[in-house]
């Protein structure tokens, strides 16, 4: 493990960006929302991934420098066609058309169509907070995901995201993916040579696995409770839900036809849309009641939460958006720590393209 500095993981990020014909503001954009991952602790969606988009832009499959545009539009909605762009991109532009929707009607609801994996949920939906608005963003996935009793991966890990300002408290941010653990954990305890806790993965032949392998041997992730009797069919709801909105509804791909993230597989013949897709949503807060009252009562409603008793052996009970927002001071000061695989991933691409990591 070494620990890398902002700066430097900005610089190396923003000049392959630029390598492989990002326009400079794009750069910037993309560099931030993957560097975000990092520093709140997401490892698996920052700096581990450049390596991968590159690759899907050597196989054609990301437009570098898109022409992200609505191509259908209500006072409240829109759908966004990303021109197979970098997600980092794309996911930005959207919001914001939200946003803007927010700010003229109260509401403002975006689907997108012909994107890219777009980093962390929670990065889009905290660009809200800046408009005393609360932000909600999802996205659909490679399907990596077993529906409650098949063997069949038919969904991606399909995240959810919503931010909601507070007044003096930091914001409530809800991030998490629909299933019991997202695949780049997976990736990480591949790299360490570690075992899946269990409910996390199953098998080929549908039965639990603890091996961090199972997914490449042919099994599935699991969704959201790992089994009936823990929930699982409402974490396949779950899932079920990002996939239409973000992709049924804007023309994107969804399940078993969703794109692989990874450059070494193909798309399945006869897809059915275009790319991936994601669904955000921006609401007013002044559109229900006036925003300083409400955000006095979140504040109230964080404390509250707050100072709920801790049950034996934990120190306190946690805000949604604390853990990544401590963590973020600290790797901002000490540096954001790269496991051995990713930085020779990393030293090696740079190495390809002329660039020193």
């Amino acid at each position: 493990m070494q620990h890398f500095s902002y700066d430097h993981l900005y610089q190396f990020t923003y000049d392959m960006l630029q390598k492989i014909g990002c326009p400079d503001e794009d750069a910037q954009l993309a560099t931030k929302v993957l560097l975000s991952a990092d520093l709140r602790g997401v490892d698996s969606h920052g700096v581990a991934r450049l390596s991968g988009y590159v690759r899907l832009w050597e196989k054609g499959r990301i437009n570098p420098n898109p022409n992200v545009r609505v191509t259908y539009e209500t006072p409240s909605t829109a759908v966004v066609d990303g021109d197979a762009g970098l997600g980092l991109v794309v996911a930005p532009f959207a919001m914001r058309v939200a946003m803007e929707k927010a700010k003229n009607v109260g509401t403002g609801w975006v689907s997108v169509k012909n994107s890219n994996h777009y980093g962390i949920a929670g990065y889009h939906a905290m660009l809200a907070l800046e408009e005393d608005m609360i932000g909600i963003s999802l996205t659909n996935a490679s399907p990596l995901v077993a529906p409650t009793f098949s063997k069949e991966r038919l969904l991606g890990t399909n995240p959810i995201a919503v931010a909601i300002p507070a007044r003096e408290e930091p914001p409530f941010v809800a991030d998490m993916a629909t299933t019991t653990a997202a695949n780049g954990k997976l990736e990480i305890l591949q790299r360490k040579g570690m075992e899946t806790p269990t409910g996390w993965v199953q098998d080929k032949n549908g039965n639990p696995t603890i091996s961090s392998d199972g997914v490449k041997e042919g099994g599935a992730l699991l969704p959201l409770g790992g089994d009936r009797e823990h929930g699982s069919h409402k974490g396949y709801a779950l899932g079920a839900v990002v996939d239409i909105l973000s992709a049924v509804l804007s023309g994107a791909n969804y399940g078993p036809w969703v794109p692989p993230f990874v450059a070494f597989l193909d798309p399945l013949p006869n897809l059915v849309g275009e790319g991936i897709g994601h669904f955000f949503g921006a609401m007013r807060v002044d559109a229900f009641r006036p925003a300083e009252e409400f955000k006095g009562h979140m504040d109230q409603w964080i404390r509250r939460f707050r100072s709920a008793e801790p049950t034996a052996g934990n120190e306190k009970v946690l805000i949604p958006g604390d853990p990544e927002r401590e963590l973020e001071v600290i790797r901002k000061k000490e540096g954001i720590p790269l496991l051995d695989p990713v930085v020779q991933d990393l030293t090696e691409l740079g190495k390809k393209f002329g660039v020193n990591f």
